[in-house]
């Protein structure tokens, strides 16, 4: 394996499959999880799974990270944190912020990301895809 990529998956990311399928899908985080880790193998990169519903626990993970990438979804924290933003400006390596819904297109309080500045890139708006984007983004695809 050439690369490591972490993947964070932030709040709320544990109830995918159940919460509110009509703007997540029905598949589950072990099963988004499945689905990258076999992109990874397909391109040659190892990815390494976080997810919590605790900002400082996301945090610490992004500060301890000797991952080369970070691809992260902030779920709701995306529109809140200052803290993960810091954090996230401070990581070495490349950050790709993923959200499965379209924020744009969401209700108002929805519609911005503070933490986007720290992100290369941010991918939306394709479900459970906009990971698998953001992996061949990250491995150079």
């Amino acid at each position: 394996m050439s690369a490591k990529i972490l993947v964070i998956h932030g709040p709320n990311m544990d109830t995918l499959g159940t919460r509110e399928p009509e703007i997540y899908g029905t598949e589950t985080l072990d099963d988004i999880n499945s689905r990258i880790r076999e992109k990874a193998g397909e391109l040659n990169v190892a990815a390494e799974f976080f997810q919590s519903n605790h900002e400082g626990a996301i945090i610490d993970r992004i500060s301890s990270s000797d991952a080369g990438t970070i691809i992260i979804n902030p779920a709701g924290l995306t529109h809140t944190s200052i803290s993960l933003l810091d954090a996230l400006k401070a990581f070495r390596g490349r950050v790709i912020e993923v959200h499965m819904s379209n924020i744009l297109g969401r209700d108002e309080a929805r519609r911005r990301s503070v933490t986007a500045p720290a992100a290369e890139g941010v991918i939306c708006g394709f479900g459970s895809k906009s990971y698998i984007m953001a992996l061949e983004a990250a491995a150079g695809e």
